[in-house]
């Protein structure tokens, strides 16, 4: 058991490290959707069998270079937490226990991990709230310079809007569904959504997504277009999902394709749902 805690630890804290480390990485750059794909890759030679005796071999030596690559892209995503571990320390370690000669004791191991593992969090978490004040800030600034542009109007919410086509017919309400395009960004311009790349529009009742759309596409009717500028609040606030860090700002320029009635049985208020599974969404 003292093994198994020992290499869960070790596991848990690396996964800590990469996973912060992946959150911090999808704030800078959130992928596009439906972005092309590279060409492919010349294949690698094949490898050479006389290197190894038997499959075994082979087998065995897969396994430390996978194990290696996985601990040297583990201590590379450390360092973008301010925590520098010692390559040739590691390496000696895993040398010493394969040798069975280790010069910390079992408790002395599952003490040390435990207290890396303390350092990761905390240092995970400070990366992620400085990161989250810093996208707040360029939100702030982003929604007070869009409020100065010509035909912007904001609501009680904190929603910014400019309609660049206003439809025809009825707006859509709150048990609607609606067809749209979109093109979904970030303040900095990453895009993070695309029906058009896609090249298929997007079907959702009004009130299943997030609050910013629920509201914002209530300004047009069918044939429409409108940029919507969303605060946090009214989108993934202070949590974010993957492609979009917390406390964004989200801009969205949308064409209302058509509008559906909801039959009668279902314009009885609806129970909002817990969590918006329609768009916009980050691939």
């Amino acid at each position: 058991m003292k093994s198994l805690f020992k290499v869960t630890l070790l596991a848990t804290t690396m996964a800590i490290a990469l996973n912060a480390t992946q959150v911090m990485a999808a704030e800078a750059t959130a992928p596009a959707a439906a972005a092309p794909a590279p060409a492919a890759a010349a294949a690698p030679a094949a490898t050479d069998k006389t290197k190894f005796k038997s499959d075994d071999e082979q087998a065995a030596y897969a396994l430390g270079a996978s194990l290696g690559r996985y601990m040297d892209n583990s201590l590379k995503e450390q360092e973008k937490l301010g925590i520098k571990l010692d390559k040739d320390q590691l390496i000696a370690g895993v040398q010493d226990a394969f040798a069975n000669k280790s010069k910390l004791s079992d408790q002395e191991i599952e003490q040390t991990l435990q207290t890396f593992e303390g350092r990761v969090k905390a240092s995970a978490q400070a990366k992620m709230e400085q990161d989250a004040k810093a996208n707040a800030d360029k939100g702030d600034k982003f929604r007070a310079d869009f409020a100065k542009e010509k035909g912007v109007k904001k609501t009680e919410s904190g929603l910014l809007y400019q309609v660049e086509k206003p439809g025809t017919g009825a707006a859509p309400k709150d048990s609607d569904t609606v067809v749209v395009n979109y093109k979904g960004t970030l303040t900095d311009g990453t895009e993070f959504d695309n029906s058009y790349t896609r090249g298929e529009p997007l079907s959702f009742r009004l009130d299943g997504v997030i609050p910013g759309w629920t509201e914002g596409l209530k300004h047009i009717k069918k044939g429409g277009k409108i940029k919507l500028v969303i605060p946090p609040e009214l989108a993934y606030g202070k949590t974010g999902v993957p492609g979009i860090p917390a406390n964004s700002t989200l801009v969205f320029d949308v064409e209302l394709l058509d509008v559906k009635a909801a039959p009668k049985a279902d314009t009885k208020a609806a129970e909002k749902p817990a969590e918006a599974e329609a768009a916009p969404k980050a691939n």
